[in-house]
């Protein structure tokens, strides 16, 4: 048994299911636990508001409210991670510092620092699987190599799965085990630089808690998950990402609760939502084995394509991050993110689709833009979701097959729900014209008060003319 070891808490915020909690308690008779608002990654935000720190600052309250009931808490520091870390353990004089993995380039960087630094106080560094079910090397073709297509990679991480993979880390009773040592109340958001986002606005309840409402809710509808999953205006989706993102609900949870809910409600719907689960998985995977998806596109060939540049460039992207697109399914979306923090799953493929194939601008940009606002940005499947629309990633869809967004718009929201929703100004636009506005001669915009050009934009560009420059674009560099 190891005298102390202190337990670094990242993206896993909670007291159950927690590989390197469960492996510390098992392992050492002290066990100490922090969090560090990491300077290096809050510093670079350009907004003080952000939703993502406030629902990680209050469920980091939650979090240390269940470690005190146990005997401990949580010694939250803001400072740069990689130099907090090994004071911090030095300071405890703890024998180890436990993490769970992270596969993001930066935070391998990071924890290698760590690693290192620890290292030279004699103070050991041990990470555990916990944020994904399998890893990238656990699951390889027959050649032992990473698998760049999805469906072959599902069937292979389902010949895979037993009941071990899904078995919870549970920790060891004790109130010795858990121990707190100079940790305080969890600072406030002024205390770190940050001002409150607005986040109770959104019906989003940060934590363990939030996560098991969510759960238990989604459970009840599980079943018309695969129906409903691409209608925005329904409540299709499980609605779980965020807790996924910032680990306030376990995976194995998660999965368990697709095989049985299957087995139970019929198997259409949990199916559906366990491969959504692989994906997550599959993304983490190609992150870990291709880092160069960060920066670079998966297939080399597609950085030679040609995007939009200049001013004129400039107008349309700040068009599509401003809602101001003509197209209304597409400025639908955007208000929700930018509004919310969060957009549907569908309406994410069908606007980034829209910038790189309708504007032809670098898909980098809108992942970027993505990554600035998404509550539950994730890089692997922010990258990878981006990549896939954009045709540059792996198992990605072909270049030659281009959303179209009316097609899209009438398809996933016949009735003009979510539209009206998120664009009050088109609310007396008849159902006939609600995907199109611009169809509507002068006398059905005078009739219904919405003119198009003052109330709603005229559309920033013509989908077929968009269609055939991009797949010349694409074609040009296809066969290289």
């Amino acid at each position: 048994m190891l005298d102390s070891v202190l337990v670094w808490f990242r993206r896993d915020l909670r007291d159950y299911d927690h590989a390197a909690l469960a492996e510390a308690s098992r392992r050492a008779w002290q066990v100490f636990c922090t969090f560090v608002f990491d300077r290096e990654i809050l510093d670079a935000l350009p907004n003080r508001s952000d939703r993502r720190v406030e629902f990680i600052r209050e469920s980091l309250v939650e979090l240390d409210a269940a470690l005190r009931r146990r005997g401990g808490g949580l010694i939250v520091r803001h400072a740069w991670a990689s130099n907090e870390i090994p004071r911090l353990a030095s300071e405890l004089g703890v024998a180890a510092v436990f993490v769970n993995r992270d596969y993001e380039p930066r935070a391998k960087a990071r924890d290698a620092a760590v690693e290192a630094a620890l290292g030279r106080l004699g103070i050991s560094f041990e990470s555990f699987k916990d944020q994904a079910v399998f890893e990238g090397p656990e699951v390889l073709t027959q050649a032992a190599r990473p698998y760049t297509v999805f469906t072959p990679y599902k069937k292979a991480w389902l010949k895979r799965l037993t009941d071990d993979d899904l078995a919870p880390h549970t920790t060891r009773a004790g109130g010795q085990l858990v121990a707190a040592s100079g940790n305080t109340d969890v600072p406030s958001l002024a205390e770190i630089g940050f001002a409150p986002a607005g986040l109770p606005a959104t019906g989003l309840v940060p934590g363990m808690s939030g996560a098991r409402q969510r759960l238990d809710e989604f459970r009840a509808r599980i079943a018309a998950y695969k129906a409903q999953r691409d209608f925005p205006a329904l409540k299709g989706t499980s609605g779980l990402s965020v807790h996924l993102r910032f680990g306030t609900v376990s995976i194995r949870e998660l999965v368990s609760a697709a095989l049985t809910d299957g087995a139970r409600q019929g198997r259409e719907g949990a199916e559906s939502w366990l491969s959504e689960l692989i994906w997550r998985d599959f993304y983490f995977m190609i992150l870990d084995h291709f880092p160069h998806v960060v920066e670079r596109s998966f297939r080399p060939h597609y950085e030679a394509l040609v995007w939009e540049q200049g001013s004129h460039a400039d107008t349309l992207f700040g068009a599509w991050c401003a809602a101001k697109t003509g197209y209304p399914l597409v400025d639908a979306a955007m208000r929700q993110l930018n509004g919310t923090g969060f957009m549907h799953n569908r309406l994410r493929m069908v606007v980034a689709s829209f910038l790189s194939k309708d504007l032809g601008i670098d898909w980098r940009r809108g992942e970027a833009y993505f990554a600035a606002q998404l509550i539950d940005y994730d890089l692997s499947a922010n990258n990878g979701g981006w990549q896939w629309a954009a045709s540059t990633g792996c198992d990605a869809q072909p270049y030659f097959r281009i959303f179209n967004p009316l097609r899209q718009s009438e398809r996933f929201d016949p009735g003009g729900c979510f539209i009206r929703q998120y664009l009050p100004e088109l609310a007396a636009v008849p159902d006939r014209f609600i995907h199109a506005p611009w169809r509507m001669n002068a006398a059905e915009q005078s009739a219904c008060g919405v003119i198009v050009g003052r109330d709603t934009p005229q559309p920033v560009v013509e989908h077929d003319t968009a269609r055939q420059r991009t797949l010349e674009r694409y074609a040009a560099v296809a066969g290289r």
